[in-house]
């Protein structure tokens, strides 16, 4: 059964420039989702929409059942759906475990032991408990990158959104991170992420692709698979 629909969507910005049109996608738990398209396409766009940083000018996202856009999209993003961004958007001045930790506490769920989840966490995706103590800026971009994917863990939700999550990494760590969200699309979570790269795209069981329109208009193609 789904947990996330798209019943057609559209986004526009400024009521006239058409960016997404059309979308019809379901996402299901325990299963690794992609959506690829050139840069332009819309694939950013898209991602806000589900993880209810943006509204659709059309149509409806249904989470769980319930209209997206009806429901509190704070406590949404900070229980139900982890977001991984491309920038990563951890705090600087904090330490790693710091950053997850703060992701806890704005999740209002009870958690008894916030340090030590956070360093459970963050050993998880591959770092030492060292690395845990480091301010984020201290970090490659690789370690920064894990750090934001054990923040968006840190409220056990059940979608994960990641946004070109390999986008400036090396191959081999291309291939830990992408690795990593499709252990845990095993492990039950919706992970759903946005690419560019084939490469990453071939992890999916599902792919969703969008292409440019004429008139700057996107719109979806069906599934690759």
């Amino acid at each position: 059964m789904s947990l996330l629909n798209l019943h057609d969507v559209g986004y526009s910005y400024d009521g006239s420039t058409e960016v997404l049109r059309d979308l019809n996608w379901s996402f299901e738990p325990a299963r690794f989702h992609a959506i690829v398209g050139r840069s332009g396409a819309g694939k950013t766009t898209a991602l806000s929409l589900l993880a209810g940083l943006a509204t659709p000018t059309a149509g409806t996202i249904e989470f769980d059942g319930h209209d997206l856009a009806k429901l509190n999209r704070y406590h949404y993003r900070s229980r139900d759906a982890g977001v991984v961004f491309q920038s990563f958007n951890l705090l600087p001045h904090l330490t790693a475990k710091e950053n997850v930790e703060l992701t806890m506490r704005a999740s209002g769920k009870p958690i008894r032991d916030k340090q030590r989840l956070a360093l459970a966490l963050l050993a998880r995706v591959g770092l030492t408990a060292e690395l845990a103590d480091r301010r984020v800026l201290k970090l490659s971009g690789g370690e920064q990158q894990r750090v934001a994917i054990a923040r968006a863990l840190a409220s056990n939700p059940r979608v994960i959104l990641a946004d070109e999550p390999t986008g400036n990494l090396d191959i081999a760590t291309q291939e830990d991170i992408v690795g990593f969200l499709a252990a845990l699309a095993k492990e039950g979570k919706c992970v759903i992420v946005v690419t560019h790269s084939p490469e990453v795209a071939q992890y999916a069981e599902q792919v969703y692709q969008l292409q440019a329109q004429r008139q700057g208009a996107r719109q979806s193609a069906p599934p690759l698979r």
